[in-house]
C-alpha cells in the first residue's frame, strides 16, 4: 500500500516579516519658520472668508428673521391732555391802561406797508418746513390684479400717500387710507428718494378708513433707512381758529402735493362711534381720498383730512379730524392689534335734560346698525349710567373705557330706558367686536 503522508507536515513554516518603524527626523528651523507663515496666512484667508460670507448672509437672514424681531418691537404714542385757557388769561386788569398794547400793535400794523419780501419771508419759511415734512411722505401703491371682459389678465394701480408716523430698528410704520390696502394682492411704498419697497398691512380701522402699513428696515438700502425720520404726532387740543397749517400727501389728489391754509372754524365733541373728536374747518379745498394730512408750525402732524362732515359746506372748505382723540386707537394699529367697538353714538346729559328728569349719563343719539350694541340689544334712547365698574357722567369717560378694552371682550353695561312713567334699570352683557 501507497505510504499515506501527513500534509500537515509537508506544509511550509509560516515565517513572519520584519516590522520597520519609520522615524521621521527632527524638523529643522526652517521648517518651523515656513509652517508658522502657512499657518498665519490660512488663518488670515479663512477670517477673510468668514467676513465675506457673514457680510452677504446678514441681509437675507435679517430678511426672514425680521418678524420675529418686529414683533417684540412695541410702539407706544403718548396721549394729550386737554388743558383748558388758564384764568390769568381770563382775568381782566384792575385798572385800564391808558395805551393798551394792543391799540398800539393795531395801530402799527394797519400804519405798516407790506412789501413782496415780507410774504416773500414768510411763505417761504412755510415752503420750507413742507419740503422737509414731504420727506416722511409716502407713496402707497395698491396693486389689484383682475381679469377684463375677455378674461385677459388686468393689474389696476391705485396710489395713496401716506406718513410715517414710526421708526424703529425693524421697521418703518407708515399711516395711510385703508383704501390703499383694502383688497389689495400686494403693496408697493415709495419712499420720497425714489426708494421702493413691499409692504404688509399691520392694521386697519374702517372707522376712520386708517391704515398702519410696515416695511421692513432690511429691505431698505442703509443709507435710504438712515435717512428716513417719524413725522411727530402734536397736539391738537392746542391747535386754534386762525392758526396756520401745511397740508401734505396728496391735498390735490397727486402725492408730494402741498397747499397752505388756516383754521377757520373748530367743532368740538362731535359724535363719532363710541367717542367723540374734534373737527378742524380749514379754508383749502383738500382731497381726503388720496390720503391729507395737516401739520402745524412745528412741523408736527396735528390731524388728518376726510370727508365724512363736509355736507351743506362751501366747497372751498375742508374738514378734517384732530390727531389728539386718536392717539389711543393709533398705538393699538401700530402694534398689530385691533380695537375695541361697541357701535354707539351718544352725549353726556345736558342741565336742560338733567332739569327733565333724565339720569345722569350717557344719552344713546343712534345704535350702529349690527353692530355689538345693537346685537345686544341697547335702543336709541337709552342712557348709560355704568359700564364695567366705573359710573358714566360724560361720553370722554366712556371712550376711554373702550379703548382700553379689547374686541372679543364682554363689558357689562347698566341702563336706564324710559317707561310710561319711570325709568327702569335694565344690565346688558355687550360682546365687543373690533372697528
Amino acid at each position: 500500500m501507497p505510504e499515506i503522508k501527513d500534509r500537515d507536515k509537508e506544509q511550509p513554516e509560516k515565517r513572519q516579516f520584519i516590522k520597520e518603524k519609520i522615524v521621521r527626523q527632527p524638523r529643522t528651523k526652517e521648517q518651523f519658520i515656513k509652517g508658522g507663515i502657512v499657518l498665519l496666512f490660512l488663518a488670515a484667508l479663512f477670517g477673510v472668508i468668514a467676513a465675506i460670507t457673514f457680510t452677504i448672509s446678514r441681509p437675507i437672514a435679517e430678511k426672514y428673521l425680521a418678524g420675529g424681531e418686529t414683533e417684540s418691537q412695541t410702539i407706544s404714542i403718548p396721549k394729550d391732555e386737554e388743558t383748558a385757557p388758564s384764568q390769568e388769561a381770563e382775568k381782566e386788569p384792575e385798572e385800564p391802561e391808558t395805551e393798551p398794547v394792543r391799540d398800539l400793535v393795531e395801530e402799527a400794523l394797519s400804519n405798516y406797508q407790506y412789501t413782496m419780501q415780507d410774504f416773500t419771508t414768510i411763505y417761504g419759511n412755510l415752503k420750507q418746513l413742507g419740503q422737509k415734512v414731504d420727506k416722511s411722505v409716502a407713496v402707497v401703491h395698491s396693486v389689484r390684479h383682475e381679469t377684463d371682459w375677455f378674461d385677459n389678465p388686468v393689474e389696476n394701480t391705485g396710489y395713496y400717500s401716506g406718513i410715517i408716523i414710526a421708526a424703529t430698528n425693524a421697521e418703518i410704520l407708515v399711516l395711510a387710507p385703508e383704501s390703499a390696502v383694502e383688497s389689495a394682492d400686494s403693496i408697493r411704498v415709495t419712499f420720497q428718494d425714489g426708494t421702493e419697497v413691499s409692504g404688509t398691512k399691520r392694521q386697519t380701522d374702517k372707522i376712520t378708513g386708517l391704515s398702519v402699513i410696515s416695511v421692513r428696515k432690511s429691505d431698505l438700502p442703509e443709507e435710504a433707512a438712515q435717512k428716513l425720520e417719524a413725522l411727530k404726532l402734536g397736539n391738537s387740543y392746542s391747535i386754534k381758529t386762525g392758526d396756520l397749517l401745511i397740508a401734505v400727501g396728496s391735498p390735490i389728489g397727486i402725492p408730494h402735493s402741498m397747499d397752505f391754509g388756516h383754521v377757520t372754524y373748530i367743532a368740538k365733541n362731535v359724535q363719532v362711534p363710541d367717542g367723540t373728536m374734534r373737527v378742524f374747518y380749514v379754508n383749502m379745498n383738500l382731497n381726503a381720498e388720496a390720503g391729507t394730512f395737516l401739520i402745524n408750525s412745528s412741523g408736527e402732524v396735528v390731524g388728518w383730512v376726510t370727508d365724512d362732515y363736509t355736507n351743506g359746506i362751501s366747497q372751498e372748505m375742508t374738514t378734517a379730524f384732530g390727531i389728539s382723540e386718536y392717539k389711543g386707537i393709533l398705538e393699538k394699529l401700530s402694534n398689530g392689534r385691533e380695537a375695541a367697538y361697541m357701535g354707539i353714538r351718544g352725549q353726556e346729559i345736558t342741565e336742560q335734560m338733567s332739569e327733565t328728569g333724565i339720569p345722569a349719563g350717557v344719552y344713546v343719539q343712534e345704535v350702529m346698525l349690527e353692530s355689538p350694541a345693537y346685537e345686544a340689544g341697547i335702543q336709541n334712547g337709552d342712557i348709560i349710567v355704568q359700564a364695567g365698574e366705573k359710573e358714566l357722567k360724560t361720553m370722554k369717560e366712556f371712550q376711554n373705557i373702550i379703548e382700553q378694552l379689547e374686541p372679543g371682550q364682554s363689558l357689562k353695561l347698566i341702563v336706564q330706558r324710559a317707561g310710561n312713567q319711570e325709568y327702569k334699570q335694565i344690565e346688558y352683557n355687550v360682546l365687543l367686536g373690533a372697528r
